[in-house]
C-alpha cells in the first residue's frame, strides 16, 4: 500500500470510528487506540502535505482565523411550526388533516430537541455549507464552526443524492453545559440560562477552535431536495442514517391518533433520562406528496405541528435568601427553599440571579413560590402564590454590603449584577483569585487545591498570588495534612509555571471579563504587559471581540497601584509577561497612520491585517474620526462606518489597494 492509499484508508477507518462513537453511541475501540490512529494520520499528513484534504478527520479542531458571518439566503424558507399544548389540540390537527386529505395517512412522531436550528447543504457527498435559521429567509453561514462538530459528517458514504439539504438541531449535552457554566462563573461571566442558549452562543463564536472545545452535538430530522430516494419522510431519514447522519432512534411511524398520543405520553416522562434537552414532540405527515397537497400557511406548514411539554413546576416555601460572592466579586442571590421534588431530584435552592429578578417577583420571606427547572437543569423561581400569603413577612431586599468583607456593593449602569469592589481585601475573592491562578487552564500549579489554599491563607502565608512564589518548604510542610513531599511538589509546580506563555499568565491574573479567548486576543495585539497596561480605551476596543465592558475592566485593573505592584513582583520571579515570538517590523510605510478595519476579507483575516498594519508602523483604531488616515474596507463594510467616513471625507481603501501599498 502506497502512502496515499495508507492515508485514505486511515481517514476512512477514523471516520467510521467517529460515526460509531458520536452517532451510533457504540465505540468499538478505546479512546487511546483512537487517539493513536489520529496521531498517525496527522503525522502522515504533515510529512506528505500534497495529500492534504480539508475534510480529513484531523481538521475537526477549528481555526483561530476570524471572519464576520456572511448572510446566506435559504433555498427553502425555514418556517416555524405551529405549537400545541394539549392532547385535544393534537386531535384537532389529526382530524383536520384527515378531512383535508380524505385518504389514509401516517404520522412520523419525533422528539423536539431544544437546541439551535441548522441547515446543512451537501453536494456530491461533501458538506459545502451550513446556515443558521436566521429570520427564516436568510441565515448566517457558520460552516467553519459546524465542521468542528464530530457527529456531523464532512463526507458521506453509500448512495446519496447528488445535491440535497438536511436540517436539524445543534445541541449542547447537559454535562458539557454544566462544565461550561462552572467555567463562566469562575471567570466572572454570567452563566447561560439553558443548553439551547449555550449552543446558540457557541455557534456564533468567531473562533472555530473555541467551538471545537465546547463539544457540541447534533440530531438531524428533515431532508429536502429534488431527487430524494423515497417519497416519504420516514424512509428518507432512515436512509440518511446509512449515509452517516445522526438520526434519533426515538423516531416512530404512527398509523393512528392513539399511537401518536401514546408516543407523547411515553416521552413526556422518558425524556428526563436523555442527555440532551427536549421541549416537545414534532408530528409530521409521512408522505411527501400529501405534505405538498396540504401546503403551507404564511408562517408554518399545514402538514406538521409541535406539541410542547408543560414545564414541570412545583410549589414550596421560601425560607430565606442568602448571597454568594464569586471569584470576581459578583454577588449571586440564592433562594433557600423547603425541599421539594422536581424533575426527579430534590431541590433545596434556586438562583435568583440579580436584584431586578427579586424586585420583579416581589418576594417576601415565607412566600409560597413556584419553582421550575430552566432548560431542565437550573432551578428558578417563576412566581409567587399570593393566595398563600396570609401574613406579610419581611420583603426581600437586595443587600447593600458584601456579606464577606462589608464593602459597599457596586452596580454598573450596563450590568444586571452587583459586585464587591474590594477585590484585594475580600477573603472570598482573594482565595478565589488564587484558586483561579493555579488552575489547569491558567498556571497549572499542581498540589494547590481549594483546601490547601485556604490553609495557606488562614496561616497568613499568602494574601495574593505573588506570595505563592515566596513560599518556603519548611513553612508549607508544617501545615496540617501536608508534609515535605507535598511541599516539594508544590515548589516544583510553582517553578514550572514560570514557563507558562503570556496569554495564560494574563488569563491567570483574573481580570474581570478576561477569559481564555479574550486573553489570547489581547496578547496577539499587545505583545507584552507594558503595552497592555498603557493601552487606551480606543486601542482596546479595536481588538476583535473586545467590547466596552472588557476594555473598561482592563483600564480599571491597571489603574490600581496594588495591581502594578503585583505584576512587578511576578515579573521579578520570572513569569512570562511577553510573547516570545515577536512580530517582525517590516517597514515604516504606515508610520503615523491611524487605520480602521471593516468588513470581510479574501486574502487575510481581520486579525492578520491588524498585525500587518503594526508590522508596517501603523496603528489600529476601532472607530472613524477626523484623525483616521483611511479605512481598510472588505466586503459588507459596516454602514455606520461608511456613512461617517463619507461625512468626514475619510478615504476608503480596498484590500487590493492596501496590499499594493505595502
Amino acid at each position: 500500500m502506497n502512502i496515499k492509499e495508507q492515508i485514505l484508508a486511515l481517514r476512512r477507518e477514523i471516520e467510521q470510528h467517529n460515526f460509531n462513537y458520536y452517532v451510533e453511541n457504540s465505540p468499538t475501540i478505546s479512546d487511546f487506540e483512537f487517539d493513536m490512529k489520529l496521531k498517525q494520520l496527522q503525522e502522515l499528513e504533515k510529512a506528505y502535505p500534497q495529500f492534504f484534504d480539508k475534510n480529513s478527520p484531523t481538521q475537526r479542531v477549528g481555526s483561530d482565523l476570524n471572519a464576520a458571518f456572511e448572510q446566506v439566503p435559504h433555498q427553502y424558507p425555514m418556517l416555524s411550526l405551529t405549537n400545541t399544548y394539549s392532547e385535544g389540540e393534537v386531535s384537532d390537527f389529526y382530524n383536520r388533516v384527515q378531512k383535508l386529505l380524505n385518504a389514509d395517512f401516517q404520522i412520523v412522531s419525533e422528539l423536539k430537541y431544544d437546541g439551535t436550528s441548522i441547515s446543512l447543504i451537501y453536494e456530491n457527498g461533501v458538506l459545502v455549507r451550513a446556515v443558521t435559521r436566521g429570520d427564516g429567509v436568510k441565515g448566517d453561514d457558520v460552516t467553519a464552526n459546524i465542521r468542528t462538530i464530530r457527529s456531523i459528517p464532512l463526507t458521506l458514504k453509500g448512495n446519496f443524492p447528488e445535491k440535497f439539504e438536511i436540517r436539524g438541531e445543534i445541541l449542547m449535552p447537559y454535562p458539557i453545559f454544566e462544565e461550561l457554566n462552572k467555567e463562566r462563573e469562575n471567570q466572572g461571566l454570567a452563566p447561560f440560562a439553558n443548553p439551547r442558549n449555550a449552543a446558540s452562543g457557541t455557534l456564533k463564536l468567531l473562533n472555530s477552535a473555541e467551538v471545537a472545545n465546547r463539544k457540541l452535538d447534533s440530531f438531524l430530522y428533515y431532508i429536502l431536495g429534488e431527487n430524494l430516494p423515497y417519497n416519504n419522510h420516514y424512509q428518507n431519514l432512515m436512509n440518511a442514517k446509512e449515509w452517516g447522519f445522526k438520526i434519533s432512534d426515538a423516531i416512530k411511524l404512527c398509523s393512528s391518533l392513539q399511537e401518536t398520543l401514546d408516543y407523547i405520553k411515553f416521552w413526556d416522562t422518558e425524556r428526563k433520562n436523555l442527555p440532551v434537552a427536549t421541549d416537545g414532540i414534532v408530528l409530521k405527515i409521512n408522505d411527501l406528496m400529501q405534505q405538498k397537497n396540504l401546503g403551507f400557511t404564511a408562517k408554518s406548514p399545514r402538514w406538521a405541528i409541535a406539541y410542547k411539554f408543560q414545564a414541570e413546576k412545583a410549589i414550596t416555601r421560601l425560607n430565606s435568601v442568602s448571597y454568594q460572592v464569586g471569584r470576581t466579586g459578583v454577588i449571586t442571590p440564592v433562594a433557600n427553599l423547603e425541599p421539594v421534588l422536581l424533575s426527579g431530584t430534590i431541590v433545596k435552592r434556586a438562583s435568583l440571579h440579580n436584584a431586578d429578578i427579586i424586585e420583579g417577583l416581589d418576594l417576601h420571606v415565607g412566600d409560597m413560590v413556584y419553582v421550575e427547572k430552566g432548560g431542565e437543569i437550573i432551578p428558578k423561581i417563576t412566581g409567587v402564590e399570593l393566595k398563600e400569603r396570609f401574613f406579610v413577612n419581611e420583603k426581600v431586599k437586595f443587600i447593600e454590603n458584601c456579606p464577606e468583607c462589608g464593602a459597599k456593593l457596586v452596580r454598573n449602569e450596563d450590568e444586571a449584577a452587583h459586585y464587591c469592589p474590594n477585590e484585594d481585601a475580600c477573603p472570598v475573592q482573594i482565595k478565589g483569585k488564587i484558586e483561579h491562578f493555579v488552575s489547569r487552564k491558567a498556571m497549572n500549579i499542581d498540589g494547590l487545591g481549594e483546601e490547601t489554599i485556604a490553609l495557606l491563607f488562614e496561616n497568613k502565608l499568602v494574601k495574593n498570588v505573588a506570595d505563592l512564589y515566596e513560599l518556603k518548604k519548611e513553612r508549607i510542610s508544617r501545615l496540617e495534612r501536608l508534609g515535605e513531599k507535598s511541599a516539594e511538589n508544590i515548589l516544583l509546580a510553582l517553578e514550572k509555571s514560570k514557563e507558562i506563555p503570556f496569554s495564560r499568565t494574563l488569563f491567570a491574573l483574573g481580570i474581570r471579563f478576561v477569559g481564555e479567548t479574550v486573553a489570547k486576543r489581547l496578547t496577539a495585539v499587545f505583545t507584552n504587559i507594558d503595552k497592555l497596561e498603557n493601552a487606551t480605551f480606543e486601542q482596546l476596543i479595536s481588538v476583535n471581540e473586545i467590547g466596552e465592558s472588557i476594555a473598561n475592566s482592563i483600564l480599571d485593573y491597571f489603574q490600581k497601584p496594588e495591581h502594578k505592584t503585583l505584576i512587578n513582583r511576578l515579573k521579578t520571579v520570572g513569569l512570562q509577561f511577553a510573547e516570545t515570538e515577536k512580530a517582525e517590523q517590516k517597514s515604516d510605510k504606515l508610520a503615523g497612520m491611524s487605520i480602521v478595519i471593516s468588513g470581510v476579507f479574501e486574502h487575510n483575516s481581520r486579525d492578520e491585517y491588524k498585525q500587518i498594519i503594526e508590522q508596517h508602523g501603523g496603528a489600529n483604531v476601532g472607530s472613524v474620526s477626523s484623525k483616521t488616515s483611511f479605512i481598510l474596507a472588505g466586503e459588507n463594510m459596516g454602514p455606520a462606518k461608511l456613512e461617517k467616513a463619507e461625512k468626514l471625507g475619510v478615504k476608503i481603501m480596498s484590500e487590493e489597494e492596501f496590499l499594493k501599498m505595502i
